[in-house]
C-alpha cells in the first residue's frame, strides 16, 4: 500500500476558508437580494420559476458545501497547528447544523413552494436560510481567525 501524500495545513485551510467565504457572500446575497424576490415572481409561471431555482442554485451551492464539509472533517482529522481543537468542532457542528437546517428546513419549504407560491412556505424559507445565514458568518469569522491568528 503506498501512503498517500501529505497535504500542507495551511493549503488544507486555504481550501476550507475559500469554500466557507464563498458560501458566506453567496448566502447574503440569496438572503438579501434572492429570497425575497420569490414574492414578486407573480402566480402565473412561479413553479416553473421555482423549479429552474432549485436546479440551477443546486449546481452553485452543492459543491462548495461539499467542499467545506469535507475539509471540516478533513480539518478534524489532522488538525493546523495552532487552530485550537475545540474551535475545529465548533466550525465542524456549524457545518453540521447548516446541511442539517437546509436538509431538514429549506428542502421542505422549495418542496412546498414547487407547487405555487405560498407565503408561509415563503416565510419558512426565510427563515431557514437566516439561520443558515448566521451560522455561516459565524464561521467565516471563525475560520478567519484560524488564517490570520492560527498558523
Amino acid at each position: 500500500m503506498v501512503p498517500s501524500p501529505a497535504v500542507d495545513p495551511f493549503v488544507l485551510l486555504l481550501v476550507h476558508a475559500a469554500s466557507t467565504w464563498f458560501l458566506v457572500g453567496l448566502t447574503w446575497f440569496v438572503g438579501v437580494v434572492h429570497y425575497p424576490l420569490f414574492a414578486r415572481v407573480g402566480r402565473e409561471g412561479y413553479s416553473a420559476y421555482q423549479a429552474s431555482h432549485v436546479a440551477r442554485t443546486t449546481w452553485v451551492v452543492l459543491p462548495p458545501m461539499a467542499v467545506e464539509l469535507a475539509t471540516a472533517c478533513w480539518l478534524l482529522a489532522e488538525p493546523p497547528p495552532g487552530v485550537p481543537q475545540l474551535e475545529l468542532w465548533l466550525g465542524f457542528a456549524a457545518v453540521a447544523l447548516v446541511w442539517l437546517s437546509t436538509f431538514a428546513l429549506a428542502v421542505p419549504a422549495h418542496g412546498a413552494l414547487a407547487h405555487g407560491f405560498a407565503p408561509k412556505a415563503h416565510s419558512r424559507l426565510l427563515l431557514a436560510h437566516g439561520l443558515r445565514t448566521v451560522l455561516w458568518t459565524l464561521r467565516g469569522l471563525l475560520v478567519a481567525r484560524w488564517l490570520l491568528f492560527g498558523l
